[in-house]
C-alpha cells in the first residue's frame, strides 16, 4: 500500500495517480485532488491498477454520493465527483482525443469544442436500468453488474433513475425472485424502461428460447406495479455474439413508449433508445440547429435506429433516406413512421456501407455505434454534394479517428463540436459534430 496524490481523471471509470517510481496507477474511486492510501491490485509493464483503502486528505471536488454502491457498481463511477468537474472533464476528453488521435493543434481543438451542455439533472435522469440474473446452487441472484468483475450487486433502488421509476427495481426483483421458484426461467438480463411522460413501464426478460412459464410470469410481473408491458426476448449464440431469436409479449402492450417533443415513439425491447430522454431532445435540437433543414432539402439519416432524428427531419424537409442495420429497430422505425403519418421517408434495412443511398443529399446526419464509422462510409459521405453533415458520436476516440479520415478525403472539415452530457456520474459523453464543405 502506498500514499498517492490523485492527479486527474482517465477516459474511463478510474482516476490517475503515480507511484513513487513515477509509474501510472489507475485508481478506482479516486477524485482529482485526493491524497489517499492505495492498494495495488494489478501490475502491468506500463501501468498498475489499485483502489483506495483510506483517504488521507479528500479533494475539494469530492462529494458524498447518494448511492452506497458507487465504488463497486458500474453505473455511476464518478458519483463521488462534484458535477461541474465532471462536465468540464468531458469537454477535456473530447479535446484530448482530437489532439492525440486526430493530431489536431491544441488551440484549434480547444476552439472547436464548445462547453458541455447539461440537459437533465445529474441524478434521476435514466429511463432504463438493466439487471443481471443468475442461478447458482439453486439460488437466484438479481442485481446490478459490479465494476470490473462478474459479480451481481443486490439493490433495492437506483438513484440514477427518476424517483417514481426507481421503485420498480425492488418490485420487479421481488416478483421475479418469486416467479423463479419451481420453473427455471433461463434468464441472463432484465431490462426495465420507464417514462414519466407517457407513464409507460416495460419489463423485458432476456434469455434462451427454452420452455418458459409465460402466463404465470406475465401475471406475476403485471401485479408487481403499474407495468404496461412485459416481454420476453429470446437470444441465441455466445455472450459476445448473441442474436435475437424472437420477442414475445407476456402481458400488456408489448412495447415501450416515450415522448420526444411533440412526437411519441414506440420502441421494442431489443431496440436502442437513449437512456436520457431530456438528453435525446437536446440531441435532436442540436442536430437540427446545425443542419438548418429547408423545405426542399433531401436528407439522409444513416444508422437511424427507431427514427429519433428521422421523424423530426422528415417534418422539415421534402424527403429522407434512412438506413439502419438492426432488424428490430427497422421494424420500430416503420411503425413510428406510420404512427406519425410520415410518408416522405425511404427506410432501408441493412449495413450502411452496402445500403448507402445512391441519391444526392443536401444534409446528412450519421449516428453510428460506439465503433464509429468505417473508412468506406467516410469515403461515400465525402463524395456527397451535401452542404453539411452532422456526426453524432458516443465515443470521443472514434470520433477523432473518423475526423482524421474526413480530413484525408479533403471534402468536409469539422466546424464545431458540441459535447452533451447524457450520462452524468459516468465518464461517457455524447458529441455532436458539424462538418461543412471545404478546408479548415
Amino acid at each position: 500500500m502506498e500514499t498517492m496524490h490523485i492527479r486527474r481523471l482517465s477516459y474511463g471509470p478510474d482516476a490517475i495517480a503515480q507511484d513513487q517510481e513515477g509509474k501510472t496507477v489507475f485508481v478506482n474511486g479516486g477524485v482529482p485532488g485526493d491524497t489517499a492510501e492505495v492498494a495495488i491490485t494489478d501490475v502491468e509493464k506500463r501501468y498498475s491498477k489499485g483502489h483506495i483503502v483510506n483517504i488521507v486528505q479528500p479533494s475539494a471536488a469530492r462529494v458524498e454520493a447518494p448511492c452506497p454502491f458507487v465504488d463497486v457498481c458500474g453505473g455511476c463511477p464518478w458519483g463521488h465527483i462534484v458535477y461541474p468537474i465532471q462536465r468540464a472533464q468531458k469537454r477535456t476528453q473530447v479535446i484530448d482525443s482530437l489532439v492525440r488521435i486526430a493530431h489536431m493543434n491544441e488551440d484549434r481543438a480547444g476552439a472547436l469544442v464548445q462547453p458541455c451542455l447539461t440537459p437533465s439533472d445529474s441524478w434521476g435522469y435514466r429511463n432504463k436500468v438493466e439487471l443481471g440474473y443468475r442461478v447458482e446452487n439453486g439460488k437466484v441472484t438479481i442485481g446490478m453488474h459490479a465494476r470490473g468483475n462478474n459479480k451481481l450487486i443486490k439493490v433495492d433502488t437506483c438513484p440514477l433513475m427518476a424517483k417514481e421509476a426507481a421503485k420498480f427495481v425492488k418490485s420487479v426483483t421481488g416478483a421475479l425472485s418469486y416467479a423463479s421458484h419451481g420453473d427455471p426461467l433461463n434468464l441472463y438480463r432484465i431490462g426495465i424502461r420507464t417514462s414519466e411522460r407517457t407513464h409507460s413501464v416495460e419489463v423485458a426478460l432476456w434469455g434462451s428460447p427454452s420452455s418458459f412459464p409465460r402466463a404465470r410470469v406475465g401475471k406475476i410481473l403485471s401485479e408487481a406495479g403499474p407495468i404496461t408491458s412485459v416481454v420476453r426476448v429470446m437470444t441465441k449464440g455466445t455472450a459476445k455474439a448473441r442474436k435475437i431469436a424472437g420477442v414475445e409479449r407476456l402481458a400488456g402492450d408489448g412495447y415501450w413508449s416515450e415522448r420526444l417533443g411533440d412526437n411519441t415513439m414506440y420502441i421494442s425491447a431489443p431496440s436502442f433508445f437513449q437512456v436520457n430522454t431530456k438528453g435525446a431532445e437536446t440531441l435532436i435540437q442540436t442536430v437540427l440547429h446545425y443542419l438548418k433543414p429547408r423545405p426542399n432539402d433531401v436528407a439522409m439519416d444513416l444508422y437511424c435506429g427507431v427514427g429519433t432524428f428521422t421523424i423530426p427531419l422528415a417534418q422539415k424537409v421534402s424527403y429522407v433516406y434512412a438506413v439502419e442495420a438492426y432488424g428490430p429497430a427497422v421494424r420500430d422505425l416503420r411503425r413510428n413512421l406510420k404512427l406519425h403519418h410520415v410518408d416522405n421517408v425511404d427506410p432501408q434495412g441493412g449495413d450502411t456501407g452496402r445500403e448507402f443511398p445512391q441519391e444526392d443529399a443536401d444534409i446528412i446526419v450519421v449516428d453510428p455505434p460506439r465503433a464509429g464509422l468505417t473508412e468506406d462510409v467516410v469515403c461515400q459521405l465525402s463524395g456527397q454534394p451535401a452542404r453539411a453533415i452532422v456526426y453524432v458520436s458516443c465515443d470521443p476516440t472514434t470520433l477523432a479517428r473518423d475526423l482524421a479520415w474526413f480530413k484525408e478525403q479533403g471534402t468536409f472539415y469539422a466546424a464545431q463540436i458540441q459535447p452533451i452530457d447524457l450520462f452524468p456520474q459516468s465518464y461517457h459523453v455524447e458529441s455532436v459534430c458539424l462538418l461543412l464543405r471545404g478546408q479548415e
